[in-house]
Formats: C-alpha cells, structure tokens, sequence
C-alpha cells in the first residue's frame, strides 16, 4: 500500500533505518486504516500491529492524519501511473476513458466503505497549497497523454484547446471523488461510467471538422 522506498543500498545505515521504519509503521497504518476506517483506528494499535514503541511512532509522525495523508501522496502517484497506463494502452480515446474510470471506480468499491476517508484525504492532497501545484500538475499532464493520443488518432476534437480538454477529464475525476467522499451511497461505478461516456461525446470531434 505504501510507495516503494529509494535504493536501501545507496543509503548511510541511519537513513536506511529510518525509511525502513517509517514503511513498516505506514505498512501497519494503511492495513487498519482499511480493516476498522481511519477514525476507529488507534495509534496504540498502529505501534501494536507494527511492533513498536508509541514513541517511536511520534518520532516518524506528528500525528495519526500524517500517516493518512502520506498514504494518500501514494495513492496519487499510484492513480497518476493508471492515467499513464491507460494513455499507452492500444485502445481508441473512449475505450480508453472507459477503461480508466471503469478500473478507478471498481478499485474504489473492492476497497470497502473503510476507503471513504482515504478518497476524503486525496482529494485534500490534490487541492492544498504546494501539494496542489505539484501532484495535480502531475495528474493534469498524465490525463493530458490520453487527449494528445486522441488528437493524434483524430478521435478528439481540434476547436479547443488541449490544455481545455484535459481540464475537463481531470474535472470530472474530481466530481466524482468529491460525490463519494461526501455523498453516503453513491453509486459511483454507475456515475464513473456515465462521466467516461459523456466525456468521450464531448471530446469527439464534430462532423464538420
């Protein structure tokens, strides 16, 4: 669940230890946080299940909500690598937008109703201050790959700006997280479906062109 951590071997042992230690306390918090939801869980419990002193936990972490949101720069990172994944796929521009809020939504649901506070979080991590201008300017150019591909197919229409097109898909992955975050029962496969076919209309370029 944790991102992977920079070459060990190329570390002075303090900071290996470090890193090895901040990955197994995320490793332990990221597997409660899905068992019990954020909120039910306990640091007491994080340090049990990682086998650790609580002082140590504070060492790493001033809290329990910078442990989720360090989860959650992984779980952009991870989406950011689904984008791009699915920009290099050889499928047409709406099997392609299909296939990434399709997999998306389906992710979402598998994780279970504990996941609400994580998408709550990444949401946060894609709008705040300095987080905001780099992990969202990362998404905005991966979601940009699937517009030039279907420019380059003649799949997309050319009368708007492809900085505008894109904006427009990261904008709906938006709408979406923000419905599930804050909506109980949303039925977001249905609606991450209809906004990758909406999009896939609205992209397609008109008969006069």
């Amino acid at each position: 669940m944790v991102a992977s951590a920079p070459n060990l071997f190329e570390l002075p042992r303090r900071e290996r230890r470090k890193l090895e230690m901040r990955s197994r306390i995320l490793e332990a918090a990221g597997a409660l946080f899905e068992e019990k939801g954020f909120k039910a869980s306990k640091v007491s419990e994080i340090c049990e299940r990682a086998d650790i002193a609580q002082k140590t936990f504070f060492n790493h972490f001033p809290a329990k909500r910078d442990v989720l949101r360090e989860i959650a720069h992984y779980c952009v990172d991870q989406l950011r690598m689904d984008v791009e994944a699915v920009s290099e796929a050889e499928l047409s521009t709406r099997e392609r937008l299909l296939a990434f809020f399709g997999h998306m939504a389906q992710g979402i649901i598998d994780a279970g109703p504990m996941n609400r506070e994580m998408v709550t979080e990444l949401v946060h991590v894609l709008n705040d201050g300095e987080e905001r201008s780099e992990r969202a300017t990362m998404l905005l150019d991966a979601f940009g790959a699937i517009v030039r591909g279907g420019l380059e197919a003649g799949e997309i229409t050319r009368r708007h700006e492809l900085e505008t097109l894109t904006e427009m898909i990261l904008g709906a992955y938006y709408v979406l997280m923000f419905n599930y975050a804050n909506l109980e029962a949303f039925p977001i496969v249905q609606h991450a479906e209809a906004s990758a076919r909406f999009l896939a209309d609205a992209l397609a370029p008109h008969p006069s062109e």
